[in-house]
């Protein structure tokens, strides 16, 4: 079944031609990062008009690096939750058009399950059930994946994500857009202990998270130097705040893998390329007995060919959609509706 998906819940346009879940015929992704670098991250409708302009010739360039005609193809699917309402509008009108057009079935898949999803092109032989850490600029939660389409969510940060806590931290320092990337390569050069940082543990759910205290205290330490005229050591800061948010996160996967008794646990999301992080679940995992898969970095950040693995499993699962799509900035990867733009 050759599908084509498309992706563009924020600054990334993306289509790819997934074949049966698994297999990757061409993933085509236009960076809008030099764009948005100029303002130190995401203008929301500088991004949705640029998928406008690109999305179409994204769509020309799959089929055609895949040596497949528009006939040749069995279903669209597009990203329609979450995202930046905008641009997750561009990428849902093409897709209905599309369909339409070529009288093919639709499958509106979640970003998040997605992002799930890149592990089974990954990892061939990765089936459900497994654990599944998800940790990105917009979300961190643990993932009960029972089946393909079949999900629990076991807790989840309370406030901030991950990865928006790690930009805007690199932000305040002065990196560059995107900051999760270069915050993680100044943290290799530090000393993780140089600083100390707060681990919240918020409310009665151990899989529950908090952040904002994390990120509000690194903060502090930048700001406070700057007020006095002390030097701050930029490195160790960044290696110390990885250091905590791996400790935060890695922490409680170990507790769902004893808990849940599972072998299996996946990470996805931008985040999982953070390097400390992937170093120290990978260790204790093995500590465990565990096997731990994490995709390669290509397939952490946005992409059309994650789209495509689950929209396969969507299809399967019944879980198509027709004309009246709408796109969602916010909805729970469990399918309850949160929010919604007419």
């Amino acid at each position: 079944m050759n599908i084509l998906a498309v992706e563009s819940s924020c600054d990334e346009t993306a289509v790819a031609i997934v074949r049966d879940g698994r297999q990757v015929l061409t993933d085509c992704i236009a960076s809008q990062v030099a764009l948005h670098r100029i303002y130190g991250g995401v203008v929301p409708e500088i991004a949705s008009r640029k998928h406008v302009e690109v999305i179409y010739g994204l769509a020309e360039q799959a089929l055609g690096q895949a040596g497949l005609s528009r006939g040749e193809l069995d279903a669209l699917a597009v990203t329609y939750a979450p995202g930046l309402i905008g641009a997750v509008l561009v990428g849902v009108n093409f897709a209905k058009a599309a369909a339409l057009a070529l009288d093919k079935p639709l499958i509106p898949v979640h970003h998040i399950r997605g992002h799930i999803a890149a592990n089974y092109l990954a990892y061939p032989d990765l089936e459900p059930p497994f654990l599944c850490l998800v940790a990105s600029g917009g979300h961190t939660m643990f993932v009960d994946v029972q089946d393909y389409t079949q999900m629990r969510i076991l807790g989840g940060t309370l406030d901030d994500a991950a990865g928006e806590s790690f930009d805007k931290v690199a932000r305040v320092l002065g990196m560059p857009y995107p900051g999760g990337a270069a915050l993680d390569q100044a943290a290799q050069l530090g000393d993780d202990t140089k600083y100390v940082l707060p681990r919240p543990r918020p409310g009665d759910n151990p899989y529950d998270m908090s952040f904002s205290g994390l990120k509000t205290a690194a903060l502090n330490l930048i700001h406070h130097a700057q007020q006095v005229g002390q030097e701050l050591d930029r490195d160790s800061l960044c290696a110390g705040f990885c250091r905590a948010v791996s400790e935060i996160l890695v922490s409680r996967a170990v507790l769902a893998l004893e808990e849940t008794g599972y072998r299996k646990i996946a990470i996805a999301g931008g985040v999982a390329a953070n390097s400390r992080i992937r170093r120290d679940l990978g260790a204790a995992a093995a500590e465990r007995n565990a096997t731990v898969y994490m995709p390669p970095l290509a397939l952490c950040g946005d992409n059309g060919a994650m789209i495509g693995a689950q929209a396969y499993y969507e299809f399967l699962a019944g879980n198509v959609a027709d004309m009246s799509l709408n796109a969602y900035a916010t909805k729970s990867i469990l399918g309850e509706q949160l929010s919604s733009a007419k």
